[in-house]
């Protein structure tokens, strides 16, 4: 039984085309670079009906959706709308819908546009929809050679903070001051994700998790990094400039990316919508 959603039928999903990297930069008060890049969607049926099968099966797979809803007399979008998606409406739903989109955008730059293995774990399994799943955002490794493990294989923790309607705080560093926290939660998080290939009996992929458990003893690099995803409103408001990266644990690894967008929580409804009226 499949535990982790892998999309294996898409190799980049064709929305990725609509974000594009700005060549701005910023930079924080004590001098790291932030990386400007721009979401700019278009009214595509097909790339949106295609993301929305992408992003449907984040939350439940298409092959188990009919097993998942037997018994409970929902239909599937029934069991989607009343077991597995937030809520549009109902507090803090919009907040945790708005979040989650962050999390698989950066998600996905991280696998198809920076080349890292993404394993995809944190909504599947979520119990309670209308709430944040604990743990580092996400994970991405890359291994240089599967046989043999190099000092030059990487492990990269992204924490993703999103603000798609108004606010007064600045999402970046809400991200970095929740990345700093890696350093001592991404050990749980690591074993959480073993634990789950192994309950899927895919010994594999739980060799590759376990490649990074111990720096000590397996030398890689470790490389963070914090992201806001924001209306662009929000943006316009955002001092970014007053940003401090200071203090965090692995400050010389830690990249800062910031995507900004108009018009993106109907977007976000939008994609929910296409997810449970086109299964």
């Amino acid at each position: 039984m499949a535990i982790l959603y892998e999309d294996n039928n898409m190799k980049s999903p064709r929305y990725l085309k609509w974000l594009a990297d700005t060549g701005e930069r910023l930079t924080s008060a004590d001098g790291k670079e932030i990386e400007i890049w721009e979401f700019q969607y278009q009214n595509d049926n097909i790339v949106l009906s295609e993301w929305a099968i992408h992003f449907r099966n984040h939350y439940c797979l298409d092959s188990e959706i009919d097993i998942l809803r037997s018994g409970t007399g929902k239909t599937r979008k029934q069991y989607l709308l009343d077991r597995k998606f937030p809520d549009e409406k109902e507090k803090p739903g919009p907040s945790i819908r708005s979040g989650d989109f962050g999390e698989i955008l950066i998600a996905d730059y991280l696998e198809f546009i920076c080349n890292y293995w993404v394993p995809r774990w944190r909504y599947i399994d979520r119990i309670i929809r209308n709430e944040s799943k604990k743990g580092s955002d996400i994970f991405g490794f890359k291994i240089i050679k599967s046989e043999n493990f190099s000092p030059d294989d990487e492990m990269i923790i992204f924490e993703v903070k999103a603000s798609l309607s108004d606010t007064k705080a600045n999402r970046l560093q809400d991200a970095i001051n929740a990345s700093n926290i890696d350093e001592i939660r991404k050990g749980e998080t690591l074993n959480a994700l073993k634990q789950k290939f192994l309950d899927g009996k895919d010994m594999q992929n739980v060799k590759k998790i376990e490649r990074f458990q111990c720096i000590a003893d397996n030398a890689f690099i470790e490389k963070s990094g914090a992201a806001a995803v924001l209306e662009k409103s929000v943006y316009n408001k955002t001092d970014l400039n007053t940003t401090i990266t200071s203090g965090h644990y692995n400050q010389d690894c830690l990249s800062l990316i910031v995507i900004r967008g108009e018009n993106m929580m109907p977007l976000v409804h939008e994609l929910y919508r296409r997810a449970v009226d086109e299964t």
